[in-house]
């Protein structure tokens, strides 16, 4: 079934070498987001221009989520638009810069909008460097006039890219489940949203626990645990729109702790059995199934390295609850952590390669942090009474994980923060939130 999310149909960049003029010797602005605590940089985003009462609606809608998103990142900040000096049909052409410089921005968005015949939309955005004077980079696309939060996602991560050299993150979405009803007696239910908390769909109707969705490379596709048959954790694999799913494997334990291969080819999961958890490996194609630990020991949480070459996971074979990386194979097994009297579990490898998120628990406290794949650079990002579940944002720069406070320990919340340690943000859910998992960028 084609999905509702590659309804995108043209995306092409404009080259608008007439428009471009250079009136200032000034470097190209670009934001150095490796620092950590940065001073939010000043943009200015107008309103799309549309012609008629429908299409100014809907330019103003796109440009609110825009600002939003930027907003969120933590990186950008977005000007009141009552201080804004030049209209949208006026900067069809270029805009004034030095208006725009009276109010200290320092990028500027602007376009157009346009309904086209066949329930069809059209989108036009111009980005500007004010302080040199440059346009920098455009985008036109066209869809179903339905994905029009989709267009604001991508004209998004097009300018975080231009003024980042970052990829962006916007144009995607986050399964987790949904909780409601007191501690004892849960309802648990798969949900997915846009990384912004909007489009709310729920996926299963809590008649049975699910934990711990992940989405495929596709991201059109999840696996998740399901206790539907006799009670027993099984591992299901899930497409989002037709919701047509199946139990993945003839296992006659418990199966848990799943996750795609980064060639959505495979899946990756734990199995317990005679009260041991091993790793296997399963080719989705022919589910043929492979063992990668054979010990008495606990392992399990598995995770690939983003070019499918190593494994992270957790185990207690050294006396404690740690973190372990090795092949693919199962072969050359290393420790990564050491802590002294604390536990690590929950490893995920950043889609970058360069850093592995986990959860710490030491003295009562949880915390999220990052170390990298030899085991250096250690860093903790958050802590509280809990906070569990990292996953990472495809381009590696944010995680998200989920929350329960101390005050109130019923009420778990989905939080994100930079890979720096700054620029925490709350997702808001109309329910509880746990175990998050982010989504590719949506095809």
């Amino acid at each position: 079934m084609k999905s509702l999310w590659s309804a995108v149909a043209k995306v092409s960049l404009l080259i608008l070498f007439p428009m471009l003029v250079i009136c200032s010797a000034k470097a190209e602005l670009r934001i150095d987001i490796t620092k950590g605590q940065i001073e939010p940089t000043p943009i200015a985003i107008s309103d799309l221009f549309g012609s008629g009462a429908e299409e100014s609606v809907l330019g103003k809608r796109v440009s609110d989520i825009i600002s939003r998103n930027l907003e969120r990142s933590g990186l950008f900040r977005p000007i009141d638009q009552r201080a804004f000096i030049q209209r949208p049909e006026s900067m069809l052409t270029r805009p004034r810069f030095a208006d725009w410089r009276q109010i200290n921005a320092q990028a500027l968005v602007t376009g157009q909008i346009r309904l086209l015949s066949g329930n069809r939309l059209e989108v036009e955005f111009y980005l500007w460097d004010i302080f040199s004077e440059k346009y920098l980079s455009g985008l036109k696309l066209t869809t179903v006039s339905t994905q029009w939060r989709r267009i604001a996602h991508k004209v998004t991560d097009e300018i975080y890219k231009r003024l980042t050299g970052e990829q962006g993150y916007f144009d995607t979405r986050i399964v987790y489940i949904a909780e409601t009803g007191p501690l004892d007696s849960r309802i648990k239910r798969l949900a997915v949203v846009d990384q912004d908390g909007e489009n709310l769909r729920f996926l299963s109707d809590g008649e049975q626990l699910v934990l711990t969705p992940r989405f495929s490379p596709t991201a059109q596709e999840i696996l998740y645990i399901s206790y539907k048959k006799n009670g027993i954790p099984r591992v299901y694999l899930r497409k989002i729109d037709s919701g047509e799913e199946e139990a993945l494997g003839k296992f006659p334990g418990m199966t848990f702790a799943p996750r795609f291969s980064p060639d959505g080819g495979g899946i990756i999961l734990t199995y317990a059995v005679d009260g041991n958890s091993d790793i296997f490996e399963m080719d989705l194609s022919s589910h043929k199934v492979r063992r990668l630990t054979n010990n008495t020991a606990i392992d399990t949480s598995p995770s690939y390295s983003p070019d499918g070459k190593f494994i992270v996971f957790e185990s207690d074979r050294g006396g404690s609850q740690q973190i372990y990386v090795m092949e693919r194979n199962g072969t050359n097994v290393r420790r990564i952590t050491f802590g002294k009297r604390a536990r690590y579990g929950t490893p995920v490898w950043s889609p970058r390669g360069d850093l592995i998120a986990f959860t710490k628990s030491q003295n009562n406290k949880f915390s999220i942090g990052v170390i990298k794949p030899d085991g250096d650079g250690e860093r903790i990002l958050a802590q509280d009474f809990l906070v569990e579940g990292p996953t990472w944002a495809p381009n590696g720069r944010v995680l998200m994980f989920f929350r329960q406070t101390e005050r109130n320990p019923d009420s778990a919340e989905l939080v994100t923060i930079d890979v720096t340690g700054h620029h925490e943000r709350i997702l808001f859910t109309t329910t509880a939130a746990s175990d998050p998992a982010w989504s590719p960028l949506i095809p």
